[in-house]
C-alpha cells in the first residue's frame, strides 16, 4: 500500500507517496541430493530487511548489498537458512535444511533462483511467439521458452506429430514434439491453470494418418485380418471449403471426405517434484497427449498446477479426430495457435477438465478403460461438489439422470474417457454468488 506523508516545508502542507517495497518473484532451485526442487519465492525489501514468502511458508532476513540471508519457517515450525549471493537476476548460495532422516541433524544443499520478470504495466498483452526449439517430454527442468501473466494472450505455431513444420520441414524429433513450456506467473501447486483456446488455425494443405485400428479396439476375429494393416494414409486439406480428402483414393473412398475440425492433441503442465519427466505420449493428471476431440477452438481446459509457473506445453495438432483416435494416428498436421491464460488459486481438479459452450466434461486418463471411466466419473463429481456446491448424494443423482460418456483415446498406453453433462441441465444449481 502507499503510505502518505504530509511534510510542512516553508510552512505550506506538501504531499508526497512513499511507495511501499515493490514485491519481487523468483523461482528457487534446491539441489536435494542430485533431484532438484522448484519452488515459488516472493520477496519484499524495505531498507535491509526482507520479508515474503517461499511456497505458502514465511519468511524474514535481511540483505546487505549483493549479500542476501533468510529463514523460512514451515506450518510445523522447522526452519530452512537461505545464505546466497545476488548477480543481476540471479541469486546463488546454499541453504541449511532439517535432515529428513535425524531431527537432530542439519543438511546442506545448493540452490540457485532466478528472478521472474515484474508483470508490464497496463492491460494484459498479446505475445507473438516463434518456437525454435521443442520438446519431446512434459518436463519441470527444461527451461521457459516464455514468461507470461494471467491474462495475456499468446500466438505461436506447432509442428505434426512426427516433428514437421508447415513447409514440409523436419525441425523436431519425431513423437508429438511440444512448444514450450510457457512460465505462467502466479500459477503455484495446488493451483488451475486455465487455458483458453482462442483460435485454432491450420497452416498447410496435408495431414498424415494410417490405415491401422488400436489393438484395444481389436475383437479375435477382426485383430486375425488386420495383419496387413498401418499403412500410411496422405490426406489432403482443402483450407477453403473446410474438408479433407484422401490423397490416393481407393475406387470407393473418392467421394469420401472428412468436415475438418482442428484439435490439439497434446496440451499439458509439467508434473510435480518426484515424477520423472513425462514423453509426450503418455497421459496423466497433468494432462498429457490427451487427443481429445473437444480440445478445440471456442473450449477451455483447465489443469492442475504441480509447478512453479505450471510450465504449459501444446503441440500434436490434428486436422480432425475420430472419438478415440483409433487408427493410431489423427490427421497429423501443424497449426497456428492462440490461447490465452489465467489461474484459479487452491482449486486443482483431479482431472483434466474441458468446457464448451454447451458441456462441462471431465477427462479420466488410465491403463485401463475401467479406470480411466472412474477417474472421469470422480473428477465430475469433484466439479459438482466445488462449483455447485452439491452432496454426494445430489451428484448422484445428477450424473444418473444426465451424465453422457465417451471414448477419448485409444491410442497411447493410457486411455481416455470423458464424463459430460449438458450446462443447460446445470443451469438452476448453481449457488446464489456464483
Amino acid at each position: 500500500m502507499t503510505r502518505l506523508l504530509i511534510l510542512l516545508l516553508c510552512g505550506v502542507p506538501t504531499v508526497l507517496f512513499a511507495r511501499a517495497p515493490a514485491t519481487e518473484l523468483w523461482v528457487v532451485t534446491t539441489d536435494l541430493w542430485g533431484n532438484p526442487v522448484y519452488q515459488t519465492l516472493t520477496l519484499e525489501r524495505a531498507g535491509k530487511r526482507l520479508v515474503g514468502e517461499l511456497d505458502g511458508d514465511r519468511l524474514e532476513g535481511e540483505s546487505m548489498g549483493n549479500d542476501v540471508h533468510f529463514v523460512v519457517t514451515d506450518a510445523r515450525q522447522q526452519t530452512y537458512g537461505f545464505n546466497g549471493k545476488r548477480s543481476g537476476d540471479t541469486l546463488r548460495g546454499t541453504a541449511d535444511f532439517p535432515d529428513p532422516n535425524n531431527p537432530q541433524a542439519r543438511a546442506i544443499h545448493a540452490f540457485t533462483a532466478r528472478l521472474i520478470p515484474a508483470r508490464p504495466a497496463g492491460p494484459p498483452r498479446l505475445h507473438e511467439f516463434k518456437p525454435t526449439t521443442y520438446s519431446n517430454e512434459f518436463s519441470p527442468h527444461r527451461q521457459p521458452i516464455l514468461t507470461i501473466w494471467p491474462g495475456d494472450t499468446v500466438r505461436t505455431t506447432t509442428l505434426d506429430s512426427g516433428g514437421v513444420d508447415e513447409r514440409g520441414v523436419t525441425r523436431a524429433l519425431f513423437g508429438n514434439p511440444q512448444t514450450g513450456p510457457f512460465f505462467v506467473a502466479t500459477a503455484t501447486p495446488g493451483d488451475t491453470l486455465v487455458i483458453r483456446l482462442k483460435r485454432l488455425r491450420l497452416n498447410r494443405t496435408s495431414a498424415d494418418s494410417l490405415d491401422g485400428i488400436v489393438g484395444r479396439a481389436l475383437g479375435p476375429s477382426l485383430a486375425a485380418r488386420a495383419t496387413e494393416l498401418g499403412k500410411p494414409v496422405r490426406w489432403k486439406l482443402d483450407l477453403e471449403r473446410g474438408l479433407a480428402s484422401l490423397e490416393t483414393p481407393t475406387e470407393r473412398l473418392k467421394g469420401f471426405t472428412v468436415p475438418l475440425r482442428p484439435m490439439l492433441g497434446g496440451l499439458a503442465v509439467a508434473p510435480g517434484f518426484g515424477a520423472a519427466p513425462i514423453s509426450t505420449g503418455d497421459t496423466g493428471r497433468f494432462g498429457g497427449n490427451m487427443d481429445f476431440n473437444e480440445v478445440v477452438e471456442g473450449n477451455t481446459v483447465y489443469l492442475p498446477v504441480f509447478q512453479p509457473g505450471a510450465l504449459l506445453y501444446l503441440g500434436d495438432a490434428h486436422a480432425a479426430q475420430g472419438d478415440g483416435e483409433t487408427s493410431q494416428y489423427a490427421l497429423e498436421t501443424s497449426m497456428e495457435v492462440e490461447f490465452s491464460v489465467d489461474v484459479l488459486h487452491g482449486k486443482a481438479p483431479s482431472t483434466p477438465r474441458v468446457e464448451s459452450p454447451t458441456h462441462l466434461m471431465a477427462l479420466g486418463q488410465a491403463g485401463s478403460l475401467d479406470d480411466a471411466l472412474r477417474a472421469a466419473t470422480s473428477g465430475m463429481a469433484q466439479w459438482l461438489e466445488q462449483d455447485y456446491g452439491l452432496t454426494l448424494s445430489e451428484v448422484a443423482q445428477v450424473l444418473g439422470s444426465s451424465v453422457q460418456y465417451g471414448v477419448a483415446n485409444l491410442a497411447g498406453r493410457s486411455v481416455g474417457v470423458v464424463a459430460k453433462l449438458e450446462k443447460a441441465r446445470l443451469e438452476g444449481l448453481r449457488p446464489s454468488g456464483k
